[in-house]
């Protein structure tokens, strides 16, 4: 795109649609809090002055209230069309202020729920634009900036007590000088994953033990289970797949915020003989102090605490962060306002000495996370120590450029863009008509 400069690329329409898969009908996706998703996401397409050139984004739901983003979306198009990509990249803080602050939509927020999921599926749109415009898949474009571009590019606002801008340039300039390495290594190598698609609660026991020698085949040494519905029926599967992982494999568990916080610890206490390396979401995602007190009981019984995929905020992870609360920070792509923000919870998670393994799985989020994990290792976190991305193999065949594994790592994806552009007939086949009864 040489002939034409950031400043005269103009966003002049955006699109947005609700797109649901009806992946309830063999329970993919099911645990202990949500027992019959369709995945489904609100889709936002970006149109410029440019033919051909688009930007693509989403944000990722179970079904039911999509329409609802949708509709947040369409309240802050006008915040959008208009815009140069040279503008929106002069000042990305202020224009991330401009959708997540509006003055009166920041009171069905602020920067949380429909409006921040909203605000991620428009900014993931800008920065597949982006990545486009530099002909770059989004990980080498990033990769390949300065230390002082990327702190740019990020809203320290209510932050700035656990970490600073100058103290988010050092962390980057520490590992300038090496990236370069670790580049090479994920070009050749990929980065590590582990996997869910075994675990749902939905799934028979023949399933279970299909998948478990599915997933070992493949080279994963990293499997997590869904509990939280019965503790009988969780110890009674976890012998299960104990007994076809072995006991050198790490096992994870997810109860999806189904426990109060002392049902957590004796929940725990009662698994901990699986040799479990943590318990994900045991309580609700908004208690900090509820966190680091299961945190500080398992300790003991060396199991790990990790959260992050409804954690709605960058605000929330730095209290997570400070008060001690999680031994894995886990951000998702989509419940965060989209790129920068994650960005910026990777260097407060480097500084606190947390390792980052992104949530993933639904629509486009492995997709999403495959940019994501291979920056924070290349110019962040530097490091591949207690360090897996969630990887499930369902729903990419609906995407332009889907996500290509290498047995159980992650493969730099090539392609120019943030990865999310979905097929034009999965589009029209999944867009969900929301139709109301005539009176």
């Amino acid at each position: 795109m040489q002939s034409l400069s950031k400043d005269k690329l103009i966003i002049q329409s955006l699109d947005v649609f609700d797109i649901r898969f009806p992946t309830s009908k063999e329970f993919i996706g099911s645990d202990a809090m949500h027992t019959n998703p369709d995945y489904s996401c609100a889709y936002v397409v970006l149109k410029t002055n440019c033919q051909g050139l688009e930007g693509h984004g989403l944000t990722f739901t179970l079904g039911k209230g999509t329409e609802v983003i949708v509709s947040s979306i369409e309240a802050q198009r006008e915040l959008v069309i208009g815009k140069s990509l040279g503008e929106i990249f002069k000042d990305f803080p202020k224009f991330l202020r401009l959708l997540t602050s509006e003055p009166q939509l920041r009171w069905i927020g602020p920067e949380k729920g429909v409006v921040h999921l909203g605000t991620a599926a428009i900014v993931n749109a800008i920065w597949d634009l982006a990545a486009k415009f530099e002909e770059k898949p989004l990980w080498k474009m990033l990769v390949d900036m300065k230390p002082e571009e990327i702190v740019e590019l990020l809203d320290f606002r209510y932050v700035t007590d656990a970490l600073t801008k100058q103290e988010a340039l050092e962390i980057l300039k520490g590992l300038e000088g090496t990236k370069k390495i670790r580049e090479e290594e994920m070009v050749r190598d990929g980065y590590p994953a582990y996997t869910t698609s075994a675990g749902w609660l939905g799934y028979s026991d023949e399933k279970v033990r299909s998948l478990c020698k599915e997933a070992i085949s493949q080279g994963y040494n990293h499997i997590k289970i869904k509990v939280g519905q019965d503790l009988k029926e969780d110890i009674r599967r976890l012998e299960l797949v104990r007994s076809e992982i072995g006991p050198e494999r790490k096992l994870m568990v997810d109860a999806n915020q189904k426990w109060e916080v002392q049902e957590s610890i004796d929940y725990m206490k009662q698994l901990s003989k699986f040799n479990i390396w943590w318990i994900e979401e045991p309580t609700s995602p908004d208690d900090i102090l509820g966190h680091a007190t299961i945190a500080t009981a398992l300790k003991p019984l060396n199991i790990g605490v990790a959260t992050g995929e409804q954690c709605q905020n960058r605000i929330i992870f730095k209290q997570l962060l400070q008060a001690k609360s999680i031994s894995f920070c886990q951000p998702d792509s989509c419940r965060l306002g989209g790129v920068n923000e994650v960005l910026l919870v990777f260097l407060m998670s480097k500084k606190f000495q947390v390792p980052v393994c992104m949530h993933a799985g639904g629509v486009g989020l492995c997709e999403y996370v495959n940019h994501l994990c291979m920056f924070d290792y290349i110019c962040v976190s530097g490091s591949l120590e207690n360090r897996v991305t969630e990887f499930v193999d369902h729903l990419h065949e609906h995407f332009v450029n889907p996500v290509i594994m290498k047995g159980s790592r992650y493969t730099t994806p090539k392609a120019p863009g943030y990865s999310a552009e979905l097929k034009k007939q999965s589009t029209q086949q999944f867009q969900f008509i929301n139709s109301t009864p005539s009176k």
